[in-house]
């Protein structure tokens, strides 16, 4: 396959054309026919029995049954639902922890022919290098993948240092790659309504550059919501409500509506049954998933499944994640099967469990009843490797350095939608005792960009810890991150990942428990996506029996995003703890009792 945005100009070879209209007239045989099949329409709602006559790449006809027979060759469809491939608008396939090829090998037989990928964690660690080797490891593969410019390298400029800085220059660089489809989501809200110089020459950019323009608007509301779409932003996916999908329908904004956040999901299909019908704008993502939740459930055909199930008629949750998908992404070739498109066609055996009997990506069958055909040699990501710059650490790293008897202390209250919070805590031997029920955070840099000094915060609102995690992977700056209830286990939780090139790792009792390498970028494995789907949820199941989870926002995924500086609230990052909305950093809280 050639890359997915030199694609749509295939589609104008002369020779093709002609080919496809004699076929279309019944003066030459189809490539390939589909038959017996029951033609999901996305623009009608109708199911309806159609044969479909595909040349090379494109659908030459969709006719009624029986009417041609002359093809190269015949899949009898079986009265299975022909659809066009689900296309995936804002994704991360770091967040699976697997490589491009592998999440393909996941998603394709399941019926996702593209996907909308922000390779944003990747430039975080590894800069334009990493965004190249994104770009390169996607050429090749049968799912269709749509890089974008990571906007936001870091993701709050002052407030954290990541491995990469991306400013105005380096965005447009990327935006003038043909392969890159547009800029990645912009998160960090506040700059962009404030018009800071630097967020508004990264969003002037992709303005000028005439590609998408994609955004974060989380919290965002009235006059703020207002003032981000008139900068230019066009999509958001980080909605928190019924009311907050409505207003960002109203603002214009196209919406992707992401499965990452299942309990939203059925206020959300309330409130498409309040208005009548789905909007155009509305389109489907995944946003993040965990590579054990992938090999078990998919990735977007697990999306339309659950929308499916709490009572999105299926033809519209389909229509929001072909159609839809497609006018937005700007590319008229993909999301309907009807002549003159590209042959992205998924067979399901139904139209609720949508379990993909059949999959053709540009005309040729790429997928059977679960099964990837052979994919060409994956790119080689040696060079990646050797990211985590850091020295064993020491329990006095994750100690905080006081004078006096008993202090009010500042804390990060809550998981998720973070506020400050205080507790009183007293001085022992020159350093604080933590509280009961206060949770220790420290985040290292890793990068090698600034001085690996461990910052730690008290956590209040996250449970009594037994144990400790760490994880390299930690939204977006992706320095090393230890949650934990005593200094010994996160020495031991942090040894773990440092010795691993990164990864996760899991400790109690002053002893490792598990423990999942991703020596790739710290992100990402080189494993098959079963391997890591077990390394996985052994790391899960670890932290489950050291920590009690409180659902929707006190659960494990919450650990990912608790550096994330660019959301409303305190956050600790590798500066000490950082507040967005004023743009200042408290520091003093997270200095170390050990010199370093």
């Amino acid at each position: 396959m050639t890359s997915g945005n030199s694609q749509p100009r295939d589609l104008s070879d002369r020779d093709l054309r002609d080919r496809a209209v004699r076929a279309a007239k019944g003066e030459e045989p189809f490539d390939l026919l589909i038959s017996a099949g029951q033609v999901v329409d996305m623009v009608t709602a109708e199911i309806r029995s159609a044969d479909i006559g595909i040349v090379g790449p494109l659908i030459a006809s969709v006719h009624e049954p029986g009417r041609f027979s002359a093809a190269k060759q015949t899949f009898d469809a079986g009265g299975g639902y022909v659809t066009p491939g689900l296309i995936d608008t804002h994704m991360h396939i770091e967040s699976s922890m697997v490589t491009p090829a592998s999440y393909a090998s996941a998603v394709v037989p399941r019926g996702v022919t593209t996907v909308v990928w922000d390779p944003h964690e990747f430039a975080n660690v590894s800069g334009l290098d990493g965004v190249r080797q994104a770009v390169d490891a996607s050429r090749g593969l049968p799912l269709r993948i749509l890089p974008l410019a990571p906007s936001c390298v870091p993701s709050a400029p002052g407030l954290e240092v990541s491995g990469a800085d991306f400013g105005p220059e380096a965005v447009a660089d990327m935006l003038s790659w043909p392969d890159i489809a547009g800029l990645a989501e912009m998160m960090n809200m506040q700059d962009v309504i404030m018009r800071d110089d630097r967020v508004a020459g990264i969003v002037q950019a992709a303005l000028e550059s005439g590609k998408m323009v994609c955004g974060h608007a989380r919290g965002l509301k009235d006059d703020d919501l207002a003032a981000f779409a008139a900068a230019g932003i066009s999509s958001d996916h980080e909605l928190v409500s019924g009311e907050d999908l409505l207003a960002k329908l109203r603002a214009g904004f196209a919406i992707e509506l992401r499965g990452s956040h299942d309990h939203l999901l059925p206020e959300f299909v309330q409130a498409f049954k309040r208005l009548g019908h789905l909007p155009q704008t509305v389109t489907l993502c995944t946003d993040d998933v965990f590579p054990d939740d992938l090999h078990e459930h998919g990735g977007l055909d697990d999306v339309v499944r659950r929308l499916v199930g709490y009572g999105l008629p299926s033809v519209e949750a389909l229509r929001a994640a072909t159609l839809n998908a497609a006018k937005r992404v700007n590319r008229p070739d993909l999301g309907l099967i009807a002549p003159g498109r590209r042959a992205d066609i998924a067979v399901f055996s139904d139209i609720e469990s949508f379990r993909a009997a059949r999959v053709f990506c540009n005309g040729e069958q790429v997928a059977e009843d679960g099964r990837m055909k052979p994919l060409p040699a994956a790119a080689s990501w040696d060079r990646f490797r050797n990211t985590v710059k850091l020295e064993a650490l020491e329990e006095d790293d994750f100690r905080i350095r006081a004078e006096g008897t008993t202090l009010k202390v500042p804390t990060i209250d809550r998981p998720r939608f973070t506020r400050w919070g205080t507790v009183e805590a007293t001085v022992e031997n020159g350093r604080l005792r933590k509280p009961d029920g206060v949770t220790l955070m420290a985040v290292v840099h890793r990068h090698g960009r600034e001085t690996p000094l461990p910052r730690v915060a008290f956590l209040t609102g996250w449970g009594d810890w037994r144990g400790a995690f760490c994880t390299s992977v930690s939204h977006d700056s992706h320095n090393l991150t230890v949650f934990g209830g005593n200094e010994t286990d996160m020495r031991v939780a942090a040894n773990a990942v440092i010795s691993a090139g990164g990864g996760m790792a899991v400790a109690s009792g002053g002893k490792l428990d598990a423990v999942l390498p991703l020596p790739i970028c710290g992100l990402i494995s080189g494993e098959p996506l079963r391997s890591v789907a077990y390394g996985f949820r052994r790391i899960r199941e670890a932290v489950d029996r050291i920590v009690d989870w409180d659902p929707p926002y006190r659960v494990f995924k919450a650990c990912f995003g608790a550096s994330l500086a660019c959301n409303p609230g305190p956050h600790l990052t590798d500066l000490g703890i950082a507040d967005c909305t004023t743009g200042k950093i408290l520091p003093t809280i997270a200095e170390p009792l050990a010199a370093r």
